[in-house]
């Protein structure tokens, strides 16, 4: 198994919407972890395109309950990935995704509502 980092931060929530149960938020998620076959000599970081991802592995993270999300792409696609002589791989991304939330407005206006993000993995 390979263990990975992650932290997240959330630069914006865009929309809350009680009609359709959802809301709309932009964040940027990172992701560490350690690859040995890409150890190399040298003692400053590999910055690499990010279209090049698709010839790294990279950990199948999905998030829970999204309706639609998407990854920004103006200019270019909104991706990085660093790579450390030890084999460390920092990966990020800025994602805008619509999550559902089920809302109880049965004391609306008095009402509080509880949204979560949860991100999981595929395992196989």
């Amino acid at each position: 198994p390979v263990s990975v980092g992650m932290s997240l931060d959330i630069a914006s929530i865009d929309t809350i919407s009680e009609i359709n149960m959802d809301y709309t938020a932009t964040i940027f998620l990172r992701q560490r972890w350690t690859d040995e076959r890409l150890c190399f000599d040298g003692n400053k970081s590999l910055s690499l395109d990010g279209r090049l991802v698709e010839m790294l592995w990279v950990p199948d993270t999905f998030i829970v309950d999204s309706k639609k999300s998407f990854l920004h792409d103006i200019t270019v696609e909104n991706r990085l990935i660093r790579i450390y002589p030890n084999g460390t791989v920092l990966y990020a991304l800025r994602i805008t995704t619509t999550v559902a939330c089920s809302m109880d407005l049965t004391k609306y206006p008095m009402d509080k509502q509880k949204c979560t993000l949860q991100l999981e993995s595929c395992k196989t």
